[in-house]
């Protein structure tokens, strides 16, 4: 597996940074670069299981005690794809004694819903067949 390395969009919490949706506006090549390494971090089934454990628990965190054993997997392997969810500003934690506890980043999960929602104004237009022929 090779090394990951994930950047935190819009980390200073510039809540006004004009950032479209894929609907509204094509994305630039700095925008597509940094949204492309938080899809990367939600590409993996692992991943992306921890953070619906992680979002769905009541009161906001979970210990890392809590996570592992829902997993066919190693601690050190728990801890690796939950350090790079954190990298890509999905989630944070704080060791707590023994144990870390972790929770959800959602101003990371709202930008994402915001750039992948259609303006409530904007109709999607219909996908015509080039070659005429019915489906």
């Amino acid at each position: 597996m090779s090394k990951q390395e994930f950047v935190v969009i819009d980390q200073a919490g510039e809540g006004d940074v004009c950032r479209p949706g894929l609907l509204a506006a094509p994305l630039d090549e700095g925008q597509a670069a940094e949204l492309a390494k938080v899809f990367k971090a939600l590409g993996d089934p692992v991943r992306l299981r921890l953070l619906s454990m992680i979002a769905s628990r009541a009161g906001g965190e979970v210990c890392v005690c809590d996570l592992t054993p829902a997993f066919d997997l190693s601690q050190p392997t728990i801890s690796h794809h939950l350090k790079l969810l954190r990298q890509a500003g999905l989630i944070d934690c704080e060791r707590r004694g023994t144990w870390v506890y972790y929770w959800l980043l959602p101003e990371m999960t709202d930008r994402l819903a915001g750039v992948l929602t259609r303006p409530a104004s904007d109709s999607l237009p219909t996908p015509t067949d080039p070659t005429g022929a019915a489906s």
